[in-house]
Order: C-alpha cells, then structure tokens, then sequence
C-alpha cells in the first residue's frame, strides 16, 4: 500500500480530491495539522463526494507525530526546491509520498531531513507561478507510484 502524506493543507478542495483519488487506489491518505479546514467542511466533503467511507485516514497533532507513529516509513518528499524528477525515483511498495502546503510547502528542517529523497515535477518556471495544483500533483506521482508498483492488481 501507498502512502499520500499531506503536510498541513489549506485548501478543503484539494484535499477532498486527494481522498477520493487515494480511496479509489486503495491509498492511505495522511493528513498532518494544523488544517487549513475542518473535515467536516462542506468543501471538503463535496470534493471527496460520497467515497470517504473508503478512505483510510490518519490525522496527526504536527510532524513529530507523525514521525512517532510512521518511524520506520521510507519517506519521497516532493518539491519544486527538489533538483531530481519523480521520474527518476524508484518507489516501493509501502513509501510515504509527502506533500508540503499549498501556500508555503514544507518547513527547511524537512527539507534537511529528506534531502536525498527531494524529487520534482518538471515544469516551466516563471516568476508568478510556484507549482501545479496540490492535487494534480499528488495525482501525477502517485500513479508512476503505481504504475511501478504494478497497479497493485487494481485493474
């Protein structure tokens, strides 16, 4: 099994994308506070539509909570700071693929700590526009995740 670990989201609408994606992949979403939202937002609710009895969901106090609970997790972090594409990654079967906020990514000491597991989606760069959408993003890497995993017999 996958793992998507969002690192304090802001926008409920990508993180209800997000879960009906890992739902419908069979992948545990990771959602790590503070929230930019409440779960039980409308917003979020209407994004994940009608499929977030499928989810599995973990929601953690702060990143030390999560490393707590995860210690053993092969952690990607994915970045626009990253020099490597996600297409170069070799991703097994139970990684964490961590996600930084929409507004301000993750924290430098996160950066330190994964630093030889930094990946990037290629894209133009130009000086008014950061990064893809959350969930666009989430969903590019996470199907190469698949896909190198072999869809984990989902078809």
């Amino acid at each position: 099994m996958l793992n998507i670990v969002l690192y304090q989201p802001d926008i409920p609408q990508n993180t209800g994308n997000i879960a009906r994606t890992c739902a419908l992949t069979e992948t545990k979403l990771h959602l790590i506070k503070p929230l930019g939202f409440s779960l039980s937002e409308k917003a979020v609710k209407r994004a994940g539509l009608d499929y977030w009895h499928l989810l599995d969901l973990t929601v953690y106090d702060d990143f030390d909570d999560f490393l707590i609970r995860n210690q053993n997790a092969k952690v990607f972090l994915l970045s626009t700071h990253a020099e490597v594409s996600y297409d170069q990654m070799t991703i097994p079967d139970h990684a964490f693929l961590l996600f930084g906020k929409e507004t301000a990514g993750v924290p430098e000491y996160i950066h330190e700590r994964y630093h030889a597991n930094r990946f990037r989606i290629p894209m133009k760069t130009h000086p008014d526009a950061r990064s893809l959408n959350l969930s666009n993003a989430v969903s590019i890497v996470l199907y190469e995740a698949l896909r190198q995993n072999d869809f984990f017999n989902l078809r």
